[in-house]
């Protein structure tokens, strides 16, 4: 390659970092923030695959619904907005008992969200924080839709 120019370089750079390594694919999931949100906060209920099979599910009153169909009965479309209402507590779910969730809802709360464990040492909004946790779970959990 021409030394002489800087910009191939970056760009064959910028490039091969896309790209990736095979070697690095279980090193993707580890930063999947939506999927280490939903195992974390949701898998319990849900099950791994998110089927409604968790290992809490001998002990919930109502049965967890299987989240891989939520576009299917939405008719092919993604719920967005109600996903949301759910997760940040606006729509109660009878499933869920009060709007705080009780397993994880106040993980979404702005009070209480840990921002700062990750933050440490660069400014920080809050409800950014909380809104781009919310978020990065819903982006998996639309993932997870069945075609």
């Amino acid at each position: 390659m021409n030394a002489n120019n800087p910009m191939k370089f970056i760009l064959l750079t910028a490039l091969a970092l896309a790209a990736g390594n095979p070697a690095n694919a279980a090193d993707r999931d580890k930063f999947d923030i939506g999927k280490n949100e939903f195992q974390n906060r949701c898998a319990v209920c849900h099950g791994p695959g998110g089927k409604g099979d968790g290992g809490a599910i001998d002990i919930l009153k109502t049965a967890p619904p299987d989240l891989t169909q939520l576009s299917k009965k939405n008719g092919g479309v993604f719920p967005f907005d109600r996903v949301y209402a759910v997760i940040d507590g606006r729509q109660a779910v009878k499933g869920h008992g009060t709007r705080d969730m009780p397993i994880w809802g106040k993980d979404y709360s702005l009070e209480t969200a840990k921002a700062e464990e990750h933050y440490a040492f660069m400014p920080y909004n809050m409800e950014m924080y909380v809104r781009s946790r919310i978020l990065a779970l819903i982006d998996y959990l639309n993932r997870l839709q069945v075609k």
